[in-house]
């Protein structure tokens, strides 16, 4: 897998430090556009999913300008540490990416 659209990424972001989660839809020179919401969210929209609530919020898509681009990171494991993609389909039983899109 490589940070190409379709990966599912995190986001550090500067000026406001920011962090993303979410599908990579485009990555240029100008700068990043993502379907996602951020990190500080992500427990409780994967808590209001399991339960089979409608969550009261959810993934957007953005533009990042690339100057607030810090860092880009796939979602993926590290170790016997399950990535924020693996928690999710564990505990809603289904894709991320099928639930990112709002499938």
């Amino acid at each position: 897998m490589s940070l190409a659209p379709g990966a599912v990424i995190l986001a550090h972001l500067v000026q406001p430090t920011e962090k993303l989660w979410g599908e990579l839809l485009e990555l240029a020179p100008a700068g990043v556009t993502l379907r996602a919401l951020n990190l500080d969210s992500l427990e409780e929209w994967i808590g209001e999913l399991a339960k089979g609530e409608t969550p009261g919020s959810g993934p957007v898509v953005t533009f990042v300008p690339m100057h607030r681009v810090e860092r880009l990171f796939l979602d993926e494991p590290a170790g016997s540490v399950e990535s924020h993609c693996q928690r999710l389909e564990r505990r809603v039983g289904r894709p991320a990416l099928e639930l990112l899109r709002g499938a």
